[in-house]
């Protein structure tokens, strides 16, 4: 009795440990540690940011000493700026949030009265607002003069030209919501429509046109391969739609490359230049780039004002239904495919004329010009300015154009692109409606985010939330 007895207390005795080791064994792993913390976390990723950053901005290697960039990166003065810099940015957001915070709405709340005011004389009357836009007209048309000749020639041979082409793009992705990654293949039809109408292809034309009138030419064969593109893929959405536009722009590369006997191939063509001839008149484009600019500016002021004309008219209206929820724009009765035929063909217009402009100017080119890389580019420029906004699409074309040849003095040409998408990143997790949306889309974006419904333009409609 005596042995139960004794049993039974000592097991009466341990059953406290061994209820309490399971729960401690618990609380360690639950314990966290000082660098698990959220806030000693973005300190590290701040700091391995910075030394990313330096490596990104210090010595470049050589093929004699592999390690020296690591040497001259680690041991000079500017890891240590960019630690601090790191470390800087890590105590305003963890100590002085609240005095940050408090500041930003200090500000905006003083600039909301004058910005006020800007709105209420902006929306006075139709006198104001054309008085602005001229001032701004004038600004861009006489600008250029006061600039060296380098800048005059990046804005026509790329600020201007990617302009039309995200103009055009705009209607394809920010109006209609068609996700398109081959549209630089339509800037190649139309350089390869100049080059044929102008005689100089091996094939040769019926009869060889100025380069002027090969530019309603151009626009019909860009809007004759729109519709050839869209037509088979009217029943494809979001990423499918993707790779079939991407397909075709890699159609027309090949087809560029390797057609020697029509294309002249990888050898490029010579196109002449602008000129008119009208036999009491002649004038012809050389060198100078600003006849050019001041005609590419005129293409782009013609575009603005028709499209528009085109976003508030019926046609817009049925491409922002499509956008929105295109199965819902079907029971309602919108033709969607004839409007998504309208979309891809209409925003192929403008490549043609970019097209016929760039040959025209630059006199030569070859296929390497239409790399795919220049649709991403043009597609980054639209979303970066804002889809479906005009000026947002003319603001994030020019200044992501303009910043690259900026940094030409202090980055290498191999790392600009870098920069370009280190800022695309950014943008995209800080403000994704682009730097100038349109009411709608930044509406949508934040309908999206408060879980009212799905707004993704360029997402399938099927998974969107009712």
């Amino acid at each position: 009795m005596s042995i139960k007895t004794s049993t039974a207390q000592g097991a009466g005795q341990d059953s406290p440990k061994s209820a309490t080791a399971p729960l401690s064994a618990a609380a360690r792993l639950r314990r966290v540690h000082w660098y698990q913390e959220p806030r000693w976390r973005r300190l590290g990723a701040l700091l391995a940011l910075a030394v990313t950053l330096r490596l990104m901005t210090g010595e470049e290697g050589t093929t004699q000493d592999l390690f020296l960039a690591l040497r001259e990166d680690f041991t000079g003065v500017g890891l240590w700026v960019w630690l601090a810099i790191a470390v800087a940015v890590w105590a305003v957001r963890e100590f002085l949030a609240d005095q940050t915070s408090r500041a930003v709405k200090g500000t905006k709340k003083v600039s909301s009265g004058p910005l006020e005011r800007v709105r209420q004389v902006w929306s006075a009357g139709k006198r104001v607002r054309m008085g602005v836009l001229t001032a701004v007209l004038a600004l861009v048309v006489f600008g250029p003069l006061g600039v060296e000749r380098y800048w005059q020639q990046v804005l026509v041979d790329q600020i201007a030209i990617f302009v039309l082409l995200a103009i055009g793009l705009n209607v394809v992705i920010g109006w209609a919501g068609l996700l398109d990654l081959g549209f630089i293949a339509f800037f190649a039809i139309g350089a390869y429509s100049a080059a044929y109408w102008t005689g100089a292809l091996p094939v040769q034309p019926p009869v060889a046109l100025n380069n002027f009138l090969v530019l309603p030419i151009a626009v019909l064969t860009c809007l004759v391969a729109g519709v050839i593109l869209g037509a088979p893929t009217l029943r494809l959405r979001g990423d499918y739609l993707a790779i079939v536009t991407l397909g075709f722009h890699e159609i027309v590369y090949l087809v560029a490359k390797n057609a020697d006997g029509v294309t002249e191939g990888a050898r490029g063509v010579k196109v002449e230049r602008f000129s008119v001839d009208l036999g009491f008149f002649s004038y012809e484009w050389k060198l100078d780039p600003m006849p050019y600019y001041w005609l590419l500016v005129a293409f782009v002021v013609l575009a603005i004002f028709l499209f528009l004309r085109l976003e508030h008219s019926k046609v817009g209206r049925a491409w922002t239904a499509i956008r929105e929820d295109e199965v819902a724009a079907a029971a309602t009765g919108v033709p969607t495919v004839r409007y998504k035929l309208m979309a891809f063909a209409i925003g192929a217009s403008t490549s043609g004329v970019a097209g016929v402009a760039y040959a025209s100017k630059v006199g030569y080119f070859n296929p390497e010009n239409f790399a795919i890389l220049l649709s991403i580019l043009v597609l980054a420029y639209v979303i970066f300015g804002g889809m479906g906004s005009i000026p947002g699409v003319l603001f994030g074309a020019a200044f992501l154009v303009w910043l690259p040849e900026y940094l030409r003095e202090w980055v290498d040409p191999k790392d600009r692109y870098m920069y370009l998408g280190a800022l695309l990143v950014i943008m995209m997790i800080y403000r994704p409606q682009g730097v100038l949306p349109s009411r709608r889309r930044k509406r949508e974006l934040q309908m999206a985010e408060a879980g009212i419904g799905g707004a993704d333009a360029t997402g399938p409609a099927e998974g969107r939330q009712p």
